[in-house]
């Protein structure tokens, strides 16, 4: 007995030592998280993986509509980077490698952003977004996601749950398909919605609320996610959600909530059209 106290005693220590060591904090929020793969780690893993992606996909040949996006997306990252030099974070904002690419799928209504920066929107979301304004909303919610580290947090998880904790760099090494497949989901990478990991609802509500503040600081109306919103809740009649709504909360609830976020975002909106 005492043997066996002692070893549940020593893996409870090792747990509660490794999520102190592995925890991180959301921007804005404040919130801790797990955190068990170095950012290095993970961006490298994400450049392959956006590599193969760009491979099997078809890029749109759509010339104004591929520099609406890279445009928008490099106005959202470079408030990404402000916001993390305004909060003593230089070395993060300085680690993005931006990259925005729109692909051609019509029937995806999707769009997501990898660690360190490597983004793809899927033209089938263009017909909710109608504008650059309602992309602002995408995008600065995308980049929220990249910002918070939501996906290395399910990515730690699933390590945790899927692997026994294995590290990343074994992880690919040992198990290269179900690692790919977790990176995958943890990212919302692709239109197969059976295999995505949901967000959490705290961090559907963070990418909420941190995408708000990122398209206001550049420049777009915050108010405009309302509108956004209600757009693609509506969808198409007989249609399935889009993807970008597969694990999100309730409609009714995430416009609630970001109304009540919008004052927040207002005021850095007011502050980047005063200079």
């Amino acid at each position: 007995m005492k043997k066996n106290a002692a070893i549940r005693f020593f893996w409870a220590a090792a747990a509660a030592l490794l999520t102190l060591w592995a925890c991180a904090t959301v921007p804005i929020t404040g919130r801790k998280t797990l955190r068990l793969v170095p950012d290095s780690q993970l961006a490298t893993y994400a450049v392959q993986q956006y590599d193969e992606t760009l491979k099997k996909a078809e890029l749109s040949e759509d010339e104004a509509a591929t520099a609406m996006v890279r445009r928008v997306g490099m106005r959202i990252a470079h408030a990404a980077e402000s916001f993390l030099r305004e909060s003593g974070d230089p070395q993060r904002a300085d680690s993005f490698k931006w990259e925005f690419n729109l692909i051609r799928d019509d029937k995806t209504a999707n769009a997501w952003v990898l660690p360190g920066g490597k983004a793809a929107v899927y033209t089938g979301i263009l017909k909710y977004t109608q504008n650059e304004t309602g992309l602002a909303v995408v995008l600065g919610h995308e980049v929220a996601h990249a910002l918070a580290d939501h996906g290395n947090e399910r990515m730690s998880e699933g390590l945790l749950a899927q692997l026994g904790g294995m590290a990343l760099a074994v992880a690919v090494s040992q198990e290269p398909a179900a690692t790919q497949q977790l990176f995958m989901g943890a990212f919302g990478v692709g239109a197969n919605v059976g295999v995505l990991l949901p967000f959490s609802r705290i961090q559907e509500s963070e990418a909420d609320r941190i995408g708000l503040v990122l398209m206001a600081m550049a420049g777009y109306d915050p108010r405009e996610a309302v509108p956004f919103w209600e757009r693609m809740n509506s969808g198409e009649k007989g249609a399935r959600p889009p993807e970008l709504l597969s694990t999100h909360p309730a409609p009714t609830t995430r416009i609630k909530e970001i109304q009540q976020h919008l004052p927040e975002a207002l005021a850095y909106y007011e502050k980047a059209r005063a200079h």
